[in-house]
């Protein structure tokens, strides 16, 4: 009977290098007994893995999706070889990440070529995504998230904060009056963000914990933030976002933070999630040890903003 381990790493060396007979010089072994390996594992699968021509080899749909459980075994295999010979664990593979789109797109992918630099093994899949994933249905291996988590089945490791500022620009505020009580609110063009029940189209929260609640409406509703900030800075009205996304707009000058009788809210901050139901890979903790070395408690983001 043929090894199951070999014959996953041989189905995993055929899908990096498109070719059997590379595979097979790669891991040593005669191509007749890579082919072997290939075809006990689809026998005993009970589909095709492959599809075979004479000119190339390609992944089935069902390869493709065994594809990912074979890199996440092979993985953790060879992680639990490292640690129990006491070696250092390559972070090799592909990691799954999804995050938030104005988020990844502004923190996230600007970071990564320094990420990939220390690890040249990983190959990264990024998805930019404001929805709820489901890590496990989806097979994300890590996910970045904003705001309270509230899955108790996913580990979830603090990033930095995410704080929240209400501005509009100067242009607006020259036309339409500075509010300075959030009731004021009621009487401006509120720019809602539909993903978010605390600043979102029709209610906005303040106070630290939230329990500030007060009407609001608006010509523009968005579940993006980068574009209500857009709408903002062209003077369409007000918005309640976070700092990574106003930020620089308030030190330049285009936007306007205001002052009201009561706070923005306070959100938990950036946090990193995963799946509680198994010790995480080598390359989701190299991954999440990187972005808190590079983020911290005092993010870039909020510099100059929080001045006493």
């Amino acid at each position: 009977m043929l090894d199951r381990v070999t014959g996953m790493e041989v189905f995993a060396k055929v899908a990096t290098l498109g070719s059997l007979s590379g595979a097979a010089r790669a891991l040593g072994m005669s191509q007749t007994m890579a082919t072997k390996h290939v075809g006990a594992l689809e026998e005993r699968l009970g589909v095709k893995l492959l599809h075979r021509t004479t000119r190339k080899i390609t992944l089935s749909e069902a390869g493709r999706r065994y594809l990912e459980s074979v890199e996440r075994v092979l993985s953790e295999l060879a992680e639990a070889d490292a640690i129990a010979t006491a070696e250092r664990v390559e972070v090799t593979g592909t990691l799954r990440v999804n995050a938030p789109v104005s988020f990844g797109l502004r923190e996230i992918v600007p970071r990564l070529t320094e990420f990939s630099r220390q690890h040249p093994g990983l190959t990264v899949d990024l998805g930019l995504s404001d929805r709820a994933v489901d890590l496990v249905e989806e097979g994300w291996d890590v996910a970045v998230r904003i705001g309270k988590i509230e899955d108790e089945s996913l580990i979830a490791r603090k990033l930095a904060p995410c704080r929240l500022l209400v501005a509009a620009s100067p242009a607006y505020l020259k036309k339409r009056g500075t509010p300075v009580k959030v009731t004021d609110l009621a009487a401006h063009d509120c720019l809602g963000y539909t993903l978010s029940t605390s600043i979102g189209a029709n209610r906005w929260q303040f106070g630290a914990d939230g329990s500030i609640s007060v009407p609001v409406t608006g010509s523009l509703h968005a579940n993006n933030g980068d574009a209500l900030v857009a709408a903002a800075l062209a003077g369409h009205g007000i918005v309640y976002q976070p700092t990574f996304l106003v930020g620089d707009d308030v030190r330049a000058g285009r936007l306007i933070t205001l002052t009201l009788d009561h706070p923005p809210i306070e959100l938990p901050g950036v946090f990193a999630i995963y799946a509680s139901n198994r010790r995480p890979p080598a390359k989701v903790r190299a991954f999440i040890d990187f972005l808190v070395g590079t983020l911290g408690p005092e993010p870039h983001w909020d510099r100059d903003l929080f001045r006493q």
